[in-house]
């Protein structure tokens, strides 16, 4: 049955790569965003339809590398949620070639990863971001199947519009949920028997098996000095994190889970932000979101802990939606996370680590990599979850592990390698969103992965 439904699915990509998109590459171009800084590197955005029918597009922004494009690789970025935007975040947020600097102006990111590639955001799947469907029926059921199906779709139609990159390496890339939507894509490249010239994987603090990654979370806190002794052994005998979380969606909380809930909200603060436990929080979350932060220096990084809230307004400005080709079909304005989607939830739980060790086995080279300062999805299920596969694929260790340098010498953080085709690597000081919250140490990661070359 499997292999029908995925034979069906690359019939009728077929037919969608045969009719090239009605807007050509050269309608994309982005002549300049609002307050942009001169740059010598095109940029273009704007939607690839996935299904006529229903008027479901895609809204991508890709911006070419700042030298040479033509002898760079091709990456996508994929962030999570499910829901989350890849421009708002990824592009505009992490490691984009502008930053908002406030809402009306734009900075140059001095560690943008387009210094290494050429990158290619999707706001996947429709209801998040820009993209959309007009039949909005379509967001009553999202999940892990739809979203991969139409991603390559997306990708078919768009090397038909943008054909010299078709046979560049090419590498998928993203964090957290996009611990399901990257290996997905790649299984789906790999079934469908696609040209893609796929060379690789990296996934940031990522979502691939839901019991171990969240009960990671009990030993984070406690390790971190977040909980008591106390708080920990409720955890461990009376109700995980796991199991917290799926009375929490079910609308229905024992006592026990309970007692752990009012437990960990007494003991970690509002002050204290999950996605990175050792940053200060902008004080305009006591009043909006996490998402919203202030200022903070990391070692030689300084960093914009308000760029999401600058982001946020910067994207609903009438001028740049202009300038970005993009629309509001459906929503009042631009959201970080949808606020139309119904994903289906049960796909959280369903394990992608095993797909991973699919795409090892054919070959492709693959990098889970894991912000340490995290503690929604913390580098000690990750790094157990990796450890495990390379048991269970017979990988023997060929790098140790041991802490890797940057450029001047600085650890970056700690990595492990598998038959020199699976690599584990730790961001020292990184959240959630690492490239964000240490752009040169993940610029330096980002840098050895698409070159292929070690971590020393």
């Amino acid at each position: 049955m499997r292999t029908q439904s995925w034979t069906a699915m690359f019939a009728i990509c077929m037919i969608l790569m045969a009719a090239v998109a009605s807007s050509s590459k050269e309608d994309d171009k982005i002549l300049s965003l609002p307050g942009q800084p001169q740059v010598g590197f095109q940029q273009y955005s704007g939607y690839i339809t996935i299904d006529e029918t229903q008027q479901r597009a895609l809204f991508y922004y890709f911006v070419e590398a700042e030298t040479d494009p033509a002898s760079k690789p091709l990456v996508l970025w994929l962030n999570g949620g499910p829901g989350c935007s890849s421009v708002g975040a990824g592009a505009f947020s992490e490691h984009g070639p502008f930053q908002p600097s406030s809402e009306d102006s734009l900075v140059r990111n001095e560690y943008s990863w387009n210094k290494e590639a050429n990158i290619l955001y999707l706001e996947s799947p429709a209801g998040v971001g820009f993209s959309y469907s007009a039949n909005t029926s379509f967001y009553d059921n999202v999940n892990d199947t739809i979203t991969a199906q139409d991603n390559v779709v997306f990708l078919q139609q768009w090397f038909a519009k943008f054909p010299e990159y078709m046979n560049r390496d090419f590498f998928i890339t993203g964090e957290s949920y996009a611990g399901h939507y990257v290996p997905q894509l790649a299984n789906l490249i790999f079934q469908s028997g696609l040209k893609f010239n796929l060379k690789g994987i990296a996934i940031g603090n990522p979502l691939m098996e839901f019991d171990t990654d969240l009960n990671s979370q009990g030993d984070y806190y406690w390790s971190h000095g977040l909980i008591s002794d106390y708080t920990f052994e409720l955890l461990i005998s009376v109700c995980n994190i796991s199991e917290l979380n799926r009375e929490y969606n079910s609308g229905t909380i024992s006592s026990s889970c309970k007692l752990v809930a009012e437990q960990l909200t007494a003991e970690i603060p509002d002050g204290i932000d999950g996605y990175d436990v050792t940053s200060d929080v902008c004080p305009l979350y006591l009043q909006t979101s996490k998402l919203f932060k202030s200022y903070k220096d990391e070692a030689s990084e300084s960093i914009d802990l308000c760029v999401e809230e600058k982001t946020f307004k910067y994207l609903n400005k009438k001028e740049v939606q202009e300038a970005l080709h993009a629309k509001l079909i459906g929503v009042p304005q631009w959201f970080f996370c949808s606020e139309v989607m119904n994903y289906d939830y049960n796909n959280l739980e369903i394990p992608t680590i095993d797909i991973v060790g699919s795409l090892v086995s054919s070959g492709l080279r693959v990098l889970i990599y894991s912000g340490d300062q995290d503690s929604v999805i913390p580098f000690i299920g990750s790094r157990a979850l990796v450890n495990g596969l390379a048991k269970k694929l017979n990988l023997n260790t060929t790098t140790s592990y041991r802490g890797w340098l940057q450029d001047d010498k600085q650890v970056g953080g700690w990595t492990e390698v598998y038959g020199d085709i699976l690599t584990y690597a730790t961001i020292r000081g990184a959240s959630h969103m690492a490239p964000w919250s240490s752009p040169k140490r993940s610029l330096a990661l980002f840098k050895a992965f698409v070159a292929g070359t070690p971590l020393i």
